[in-house]
């Protein structure tokens, strides 16, 4: 993120490396209050000329004593002057360079936790419960208290929070940034607004305002075309570049021949009836199918969708005349699980729009959204009077039913997992339980189990039902869906669809696994 003109108070935010860096300048945003993310190790000058109102030192996947364990070059809390809150890692560096002790826990804390508040004058838990569920995700945790600082919140297994120094430093153990931390955005706000005292004058609109100049200032009179699969992110990136530059634009719709049922035809109808877009629809499903043919690996899948997309547009715009620029619908956490981008952060997958492009190609990337959250596009998008129809649509990925595909892609796979899709989406519906999942699809595995149908042994497919709930996607949990609509989902799925003779319902959260199996 680039720094504001306007003279908004701001928070820093050093990155040591944690998947959820970019999910507490998410909430920082929601409270309306304009922060930057910087790498841990930017120069103390970086960091105080921004003149902060506040310093996070965010999570990271590293145990502080660890030799290579990521450190700042110079003492924040000594050098600062304003508020430090240290959260997960953050914490634990705190009080490793007060002189407090951080070891290894015997009981490692992952998922939810019951917090008890033991300092109930502590301005980070002002107006809250005197307990509360808290999200965990540490291995480390502190046996020793430094001198200056005092424990002001506990769980079963370990302190979590700790604050001292005339009120100026601030460290937990668990993460407020995530959605399961049910009062987290309140314990972030109690640091903004209480202890730093940061004004909420920031808000979306400025997020459209900077794109806009942004994109109009580097384009100048040229063309671009847009990379546009129908789906919430590439639709209000386009609509925001159109925003900037209008018919400069050309949005092209690639069919792969991994898409749903009919979404090639009814998603361009939809563009035609209800946006003023450019699009043109290119039907690219053989090139992805050939270069798919006997690969099995998921990275190896994305990196070749990813050069697959790329060798498309490239050939379609030499045929609109000079284009330099590419505008992808890529977000935040698209980024986090696939590249380092801000720190140290661990790689989950690749991305075919950030991983997996190529590393040499024609056109220079436009990415608009690449710092927000798909909420935060949703309300961009609704700013932009992008319609319901596109914003209300559940997340489908980018290689489409190829990660849903473990193992091989075949036009039989796709045609089973195509049928799969429709009676999930059908019977979600019907129920009017769609609005209320984030996400809900088939998986078919590269398992078959014995079966009985009629009087015949059958030898068939296992096929995994995925549903979540989420308010970001960068937390998960499994959606606790009705009986009676699973049986109905397993009833349909068996009967017909033909190459299936068992479900299985996927009860995982995230993390520890992904919403996508690959």
């Amino acid at each position: 993120m680039s720094k504001q003109q306007d003279p908004h108070d701001t928070i820093i935010i050093l990155d040591f490396g944690s998947q959820y860096t970019q999910l507490i300048a998410r909430r920082i945003r929601e409270s309306n209050v304009y922060c930057e993310i910087l790498p841990f190790d930017s120069a103390r000058e970086a960091v105080f000329a921004r003149k902060p109102k506040g310093i996070i030192l965010s999570g990271g996947p590293s145990s502080v004593y660890d030799a290579d364990a990521p450190k700042l070059s110079y003492n924040i809390i000594e050098d600062s002057k304003c508020p430090i809150l240290g959260i997960c890692y953050g914490l634990q560096l705190i009080v490793s360079g007060m002189g407090g002790e951080v070891r290894p826990s015997a009981n490692r804390e992952y998922g939810y936790a019951r917090l008890e508040i033991a300092a109930r004058e502590s301005p980070l838990f002002r107006d809250l419960p005197p307990e509360m569920d808290v999200w965990m995700s540490h291995g480390d945790h502190v046996i020793s208290v430094p001198e200056g600082l005092h424990v002001t919140a506990r769980t079963a297994d370990a302190l979590n929070a700790l604050e001292g120094l005339s009120g100026r430093i601030f460290g937990v153990q668990f993460h407020p940034e995530v959605a399961h931390t049910p009062f987290g955005k309140q314990i972030l706000q109690n640091f903004l607004f209480r202890v730093c005292e940061a004004r909420p004058d920031w808000s979306p609109q400025a997020i459209v305002g900077e794109q806009v100049g942004k994109i109009r200032a580097l384009v100048g009179e040229g063309n671009v075309i847009c990379g546009l699969s129908g789906g919430v992110d590439s639709t209000v990136a386009a609509t925001l570049v159109h925003e900037a530059i209008g018919a400069q634009q050309t949005c092209i719709f690639v069919d792969t021949g991994l898409l749903k049922e009919g979404e090639f035809q009814t998603t361009l109808a939809l563009f035609e009836q209800k946006m003023s877009l450019n699009v043109v629809g290119v039907d690219a499903s053989g090139d992805f199918l050939s270069a798919l043919k006997g690969v099995v690996d998921p990275e190896e899948k994305r990196k070749i969708i990813g050069r697959v997309f790329i060798e498309v547009f490239e050939r379609e715009a030499g045929r609109i005349g000079e284009v330099k620029y590419l505008v992808q619908g890529t977000l935040y956490p698209d980024v986090i699980e696939s590249i380092s981008v801000r720190g140290p952060s661990a790689v989950i997958k690749s991305h075919h729009n950030v991983g997996g492009l190529p590393e040499r190609m024609n056109l220079k990337l436009i990415e608009p959204l690449r710092e927000l959250f798909k909420d935060e596009v949703r309300t961009i998008g609704r700013e932009l009077g992008v319609p319901e129809d596109f914003l209300g649509r559940h997340p489908f990925p980018g290689p489409g039913f190829a990660v849903r595909i473990l193992g091989e892609v075949t036009p039989e796979h796709l045609k089973l997992l195509r049928a799969a899709d429709m009676i999930i989406e059908e019977e979600l519906r019907l129920a009017q339980l769609y609005e209320s999942v984030w996400q809900a699809f088939p998986v078919l595995l590269p398992v078959s189990t014995v079966g009985v149908m009629g009087d015949f042994r059958t030898y068939e497919k296992v096929l995994a039902v995925r549903a979540v709930t989420s308010v970001d996607g960068m937390t998960a949990d499994w959606a606790r869906l009705p009986h009676d609509v699973l049986g109905r989902i397993s009833t349909r799925l068996v009967s017909e669809v033909r190459g299936i003779n068992r479900v299985v319902f996927d009860i995982s959260s995230k993390p520890p696994s992904t919403i996508e199996w690959e």
